[in-house]
């Protein structure tokens, strides 16, 4: 076992230098729309991003089932060298598998055996990653033709040649003097590659663009939020959507990013596009007016030929919460009062299951899934939140504390939908956040741009406090009646952030936990009837697929994405490709993680006030990296343990940029040479009071 890891190993990083190499494998064959569409005829396939158009992440393969599950193991692994968080859902296309990782990286394997068969190095530059609000993820690739397509941390998207991943042609999507930043999976229909952006936080316009499968030629292109109007529209859904803005938004960007769902629907030859927050949070600093800001925390309906506008449904308008609705979009058709009904189903940030026509956007219902403090619920006559008095933290001098929070009721883990049981399955939580508005707000480009004092959601600074506050933050398996819009039954699980979900024909249903566990419930009523664990954290959606009559369960894992990133507990910093079948051997190896080494540490010589103003600082622009608190989560490193050798060239490196080349980036622009200094003295006192003692 230890010697083909380490054969693996050795052909992964050489494959990795070497893009256009490629080795023996199942041949490549094409893939189609008439495939995907027909998906169920060949269910030993994982063609698309949910498998099937309708997104619905069911496989029909039912050789794994409630009877046997519990002889499941692994049967092949493949460790990637990222070490990073990892999103992605594998795409498998007749015995091969192609997988993104961290970085925008693409591998692909043999999918019965896990040899590697030829990867490609995105050569992302590391100091992009100060641009990505949540971790260099990629959420998977996309396969057409013969040609596998990759969207890049940096902005590119990317056309590899499915047989040796040798380039066929790579296209910049993004305006490169702005901050974005893409992590979504592209969508293949019709000919057509279609991605969206992130990057609202940092003050970018979010839009989605078409491009030609065979040449990369641009197609079209729909903004979700309307430009300057001195420059004149785009179109009239831009003309219509800038009545609902106020102020000068286009200064902040906007936002509205499209940072992961977007699906196709072959019938009405639509793209249904899951809209992002606005830019700032606060839309009293956007829009400061009011307005529905069109189209933020929406779902859009484009014609798949032009991109031109069919139908909108705002879930939140105005958001001023980080409520974004770029969560899965899935497609179900649903008896409902006697009458079938062509639906999309989506269960978003804000904390509301909703179910609508997707022909017209008309909402059919809508029921919350988890608490909400924002809102008493849903006005059916107009299809408007019934928001509560002060849910807009409208008081500089009163915190508000609001759930859902920016993590969301759920966020982008892939959900589930079972034909036996008629239920969706999705990964719901419980966190609260506190939002007080910033009176001394100033935009930055490319630095964080809320609009709201984060200090007062920080995790206490005391140890023992986060230890009782952290079993507070709650996570379940959901699953959900879509005709009753109610909760079946859920299964609770330790804490939030737990993985995407894949239901089975065999009655079961698989999802992963950030603590590392990867587990089999009953479809019918939740019961867990197999459980292993896998050493690192698994928040990816799991795939099924089938190579010469044998079932596999395949799922990518890795610690790390913003939750890693931010929340103290660390996992190992792993990642891999594990597939597991009925009768598998393999073992992983034990764990590397060694207990961490402190430091001689400078004694703390700031006031309290200065230490102060470091915090705040830090909490602005730090803590998505570097954890919390100060406490990190093991995927960066922990600045509590820098060496001497660090603090005495601390402004060199936080102002000057001389740590660019490992992903640092410089804060020259938004900080003082005291403002770098009280963070240090900030982080230092941290480490004395966070210290484990003698």
């Amino acid at each position: 076992m230890k010697s083909r890891l380490l054969r693996t190993a050795a052909l992964l990083s050489a494959l990795a230098a070497i893009p256009a190499l490629s080795q023996d494998g199942p041949p490549v064959t094409e893939v189609t729309g008439d495939r995907i569409v027909n998906a169920d005829q060949e269910p030993g396939n994982w063609l698309s991003h949910g498998r099937t158009y309708s997104e619905q992440r069911y496989s029909p393969l039912d050789q794994i089932t409630t009877d046997n599950v519990g002889e499941l193991g692994l049967g092949w692994f493949a460790d990637l060298p990222e070490r990073r968080g990892i999103e992605a859902t594998p795409i498998v296309v007749d015995g091969r598998m192609y997988v993104s990782s961290a970085w925008s990286n693409v591998y692909a394997f043999d999918a019965k055996t896990g040899e590697p068969l030829w990867s490609w190095d995105a050569g992302v530059p590391k100091i992009k990653g100060k641009d990505a609000c949540c971790d260099v993820v990629n959420r998977g690739v996309a396969a057409w033709g013969n040609n596998i397509y990759v969207a890049t941390i940096d902005g590119r998207l990317v056309a590899l040649d499915a047989g040796t991943g040798e380039t066929v042609w790579d296209k910049n999507t993004i305006d490169p003097d702005w901050p974005y930043t893409i992590t979504g999976a592209p969508r293949a229909a019709d000919g057509k590659i279609v991605i969206g952006n992130a990057g609202a936080e940092l003050g970018v316009r979010g839009y989605v663009t078409a491009y030609d499968a065979e040449t990369g030629d641009q197609l079209w292109r729909f903004y979700t939020v309307p430009g300057d109007p001195s420059k004149g529209f785009e179109n009239a859904a831009m003309e219509m959507a800038a009545e609902t803005w106020t102020g000068e938004w286009w200064k902040y960007g906007g936002g509205g990013t499209v940072w992961d769902s977007i699906v196709y629907d072959p019938e009405q030859d639509y793209f249904y596009l899951g809209v992002g927050n606005g830019a700032p949070w606060n839309r009293d600093i956007r829009s400061p007016d009011g307005g529905d800001n069109l189209f933020l925390s929406s779902i859009v309906a484009v014609k798949a030929d032009t991109g031109e506008y069919v139908w909108h449904y705002q879930g939140t308008p105005g958001d001023t919460w980080d409520f974004t609705a770029t969560q899965q979009i899935m497609m179900l058709d649903l008896e409902i009062d006697g009458e079938m009904r062509k639906t999309l189903v989506q269960a978003p940030k804000n904390g509301f299951f909703y179910v609508i026509d997707r022909t017209n956007g008309e909402l059919i219902s809508a029921n919350g899934y988890v608490p909400q403090t924002w809102t008493s619920g849903i006005d059916m006559e107009t299809g408007r939140p019934i928001e509560t008095e002060g849910a807009r933290y409208p008081n500089p001098d009163e915190p508000t504390l609001v759930f859902p929070s920016p993590f969301g009721g759920h966020n982008w883990h892939p959900m589930a939908y079972s034909p036996q049981t008629n239920l969706v399955y999705f990964s719901a939580q419980e966190i609260p956040f506190v939002f007080r508005k910033d009176t001394e707000f100033e935009f930055a480009q490319g630095r964080w741009n809320l609009g709201t004092r984060f200090e007062y959601s920080s995790l206490p600074e005391d140890p023992a406090e986060v230890a009782k506050l952290l079993p507070l933050l709650k996570g379940r398996l959901l699953a959900w009646d879509p005709v009753k819009n109610e909760e079946a039954f859920h299964v609770e699980h330790p804490g939030p952030w737990n993985g995407g979900v894949l239901a089975t024909a065999g009655g079961l249903v698989f999802q992963g936990t950030p603590g590392g566990e990867f587990a089999a419930y009953d479809a019918a009523n939740g019961d867990k009837l197999w459980s292993t664990q896998t050493n690192t954290g698994v928040v990816a959606g799991p795939v099924s697929y089938a190579v010469d009559g044998e079932q596999y369960i395949a799922v990518t894992v890795g610690w790390g994405t913003v939750f890693g990133l931010i929340v103290p507990g660390a996992q190992e910093p792993r990642s891999r490709v594990l597939v597991f079948r009925i009768g598998g051997e393999e073992t992983l190896p034990a764990s590397e993680m060694a207990a961490a080494e402190w430091p001689e540490l400078e004694e703390v010589s700031a006031s309290a006030e200065a230490i102060a103003h470091g915090k705040s600082l830090y909490l602005t622009q730090c803590f998505m990296c570097h954890g919390d608190a100060a406490m990190s989560g093991g995927v960066l490193p922990d600045l509590r343990m820098a060496q001497p050798e660090v603090h005495a060239i601390w402004n060199e490196i936080v102002l000057d940029g001389g740590f660019n080349e490992k992903g640092m980036p410089s804060f020259g622009d938004v900080m003082s040479p005291d403002d770098a200094q009280a963070i240090r003295q900030y982080i230092l006192a941290r480490a004395h009071a966070t210290r484990p003692k003698d």
